[in-house]
């Protein structure tokens, strides 16, 4: 188990932390005045001693737009490293997911058990399923975590993908070579491709919720007729700025590429990037701060009305994996099913929840509970349970606000095939489909 002193020092560094707003921006940062160059990016000698590196998040020459990078000035160049060797891959899985078959049932599973002993979040890293190919950058991976100990003298890097981390329980400090971040739960955290980081606990334990994606990084969704404001503002979305470890220590550096896990060990903590400049960074989001957009006369919206973040493919409007949040909001709808409706969905659905209760799903035991998740595939016909429908047909339609969860949902273009942990699990919820049985025959012709 983490200890008590640890997570208190963690929790006074992430009191104090101090961020750069706005998703997307040109940021710059340095931890010592002075370290940033100016007029140029890479100057015969850089300030301090310093080694300028680039981090590209994208193709040199992709559009302007498009294009992500970062500029790093830090003590040690990335390049001084020895070689990497390949170490057991634990519960993490990648796409191509060969070991069993896309499932049309719908799944759903309770909260991961308690994991062992000193599990920190990579080592409880659990994935559940996803589809693609990672070799060819395309698609996304279900991963969930539960972790009782601190990342110590160990730094993570993701070469296949980003990572979208969504605490469920229990707050993350997140010390990235571009500064630190806090996640609380209620909030997400997006680390880009290729960054390294490390987590520590803010409380005794912590659990979530992980999208990694191959794909193109994610950005936010275009607005169309809703105009210049709404949704997910990027304000609202927070930077790091430089924090930098200088330390002559031996470091544990574990790289994920091309599916399998790959560990150096280092002779210093490579968190030491003393100043940076550029938009391929980590950022931290808080949901509640999410700009409902919602019907004031009739009918549900369609759910990507809630998306969060967007990654968007070679097809207009067909997202890799889009995130959608369903956050408190007003239901006013005039003769109108309040809930989702019945339906479905070219796009295959993993849906996971934060706190509280989802509308369209009883909660408790056996149910849709913080810490589960169900699995809707293509074309898996789903949508209240028996229960909600009962309640919602018979409701009072007054103005009515659902402020009591926070749900969300990883939506993607191609099925999501089912790792064989996940498929043969214990939390594996055996008859899910009982939920929607004695939805009777109402039709009186």
């Amino acid at each position: 188990m983490g200890s008590t002193s640890g997570i208190e020092q963690a929790r006074k560094t992430a009191e104090a932390l101090a961020h750069s707003p706005g998703f997307g921006n040109e940021h710059s940062s340095e931890a010592v005045p002075g370290a940033l160059p100016h007029g140029r990016n890479s100057p015969q000698r850089a300030p301090l001693g310093l080694y300028a590196e680039q981090l590209s998040g994208s193709a040199f020459t992709e559009p302007r737009a498009h294009n992500r990078r970062s500029w790093l000035y830090r003590i040690r160049p990335s390049a001084a490293h020895p070689p990497f060797v390949r170490i057991d891959n634990g519960a993490v899985r990648t796409a191509p997911f060969a070991e069993s078959v896309p499932d049309p049932n719908r799944l759903r599973w309770n909260p991961l058990p308690e994991p062992a002993p000193d599990t920190d979040f990579l080592a409880g890293l659990w994935t559940l399923g996803g589809n693609g190919d990672v070799t060819q950058r395309t698609g996304m991976a279900v991963h969930l975590y539960h972790a009782n100990t601190a990342m110590t003298d160990r730094v993570f890097s993701d070469s296949d993908g980003e990572l979208l981390i969504v605490p469920e329980r229990g707050g993350l400090l997140l010390r990235t070579e571009l500064g630190l971040l806090r996640a609380d739960p209620g909030h997400i955290a997006l680390i880009p491709r290729g960054v390294r980081f490390r987590v520590e606990l803010l409380d005794d334990s912590a659990r979530g919720y992980v999208c990694e994606n191959y794909g193109q990084p994610f950005t936010l969704p275009d607005l169309g007729p809703i105009g210049a404001n709404g949704l997910a503002n990027a304000r609202d979305f927070l930077a790091p700025v430089a924090a930098y470890e200088d330390e002559d220590r031996p470091v544990q550096v574990i790289n994920k590429f091309c599916g399998n896990l790959w560990s150096a060990t280092y002779d210093h903590s490579p968190l030491d990037v003393v100043a940076w400049h550029g938009n391929h960074t980590p950022y931290v989001y808080d949901l509640h701060r999410f700009n409902v957009i919602g019907s004031i006369s009739y009918d549900h919206p369609d759910p990507s009305i809630f998306t969060v973040l967007t990654s968007p493919s070679d097809t207009p409007g067909l997202a890799g994996v889009d995130f959608v949040v369903f956050a408190p909001r007003w239901l006013v709808g005039e003769d109108t099913f309040r809930p989702p409706y019945f339906h479905r969905n070219v796009m295959s659905e993993y849906m996971g929840l934060i706190e509280g209760a989802y509308d369209a799903k009883t909660a408790g035991k056996g149910g849709f509970v913080p810490g589960g998740g169900s699995l809707h595939n293509m074309m898996s016909a789903h949508g209240p349970d028996r229960e909600t429908f009962d309640r919602a047909s018979a409701a009072e339609l007054k103005p009515q606000k659902i402020d009591d969860g926070l749900a969300f949902m990883f939506e993607t273009r191609w099925p999501v095939t089912a790792t064989g942990q996940a498929a043969t699990a214990d939390h594996l919820q055996r008859g899910y489909d009982d939920v929607w049985q004695g939805l009777e025959r109402n039709f009186r012709p």
